[in-house]
């Protein structure tokens, strides 16, 4: 089972941007915690962080038919990524919204997400057990749907 984990503009940033929102784990922390829960639960992890919304988009479609789901943290795309949106809509696997914060107790303006209404769920609020949740969730979901 194939996974992708998409994480978004200055999430690169992690462990050094807003400590006091996003903690201080690295994203290289968080990439080794997935993978080792992904060796656990029996998935391979296809990983990619960019500050570019078409890179996000141009790894959904090069893994159209070959991945079976996705964990994706928008970051700063949450509230205006419409391209990325409907890139989400057209994946033909369910694909997991991931925030470390929980984006409706932050900035008003945070609490939109144009990205939920295309992916099948959001899991928020947690910190990097956010991620590890998700890919939980997203095994246990794709194991138990038919193929």
């Amino acid at each position: 089972m194939n996974i992708l984990v998409l994480h978004g503009p200055n999430l690169n940033l992690f462990g050094r941007r807003e400590p006091h929102i996003y903690g201080h784990t690295t994203l290289a922390q968080i990439n080794e915690r997935l993978g080792a829960l992904a060796e656990t639960l029996g998935v391979q992890l296809t990983t990619l962080q960019s500050n570019h919304e078409g890179a996000l988009i141009d790894c959904l479609h090069q893994h159209i038919d070959s991945a079976h789901g996705a964990l994706i943290n928008p970051a700063g795309l949450t509230q205006h990524g419409v391209p990325l949106h409907d890139a989400i809509k057209a994946m033909p696997f369910p694909c997991l919204e991931v925030h470390m914060s929980n984006i409706a107790a932050r900035e008003a303006w945070r609490a939109h997400s144009i990205i939920s209404p295309a992916v099948r769920a959001t899991v928020q609020g947690l910190g990097v057990h956010s991620y590890l949740a998700a890919l939980v969730g997203l095994t246990g979901l794709l194991r138990e749907t038919p193929a």
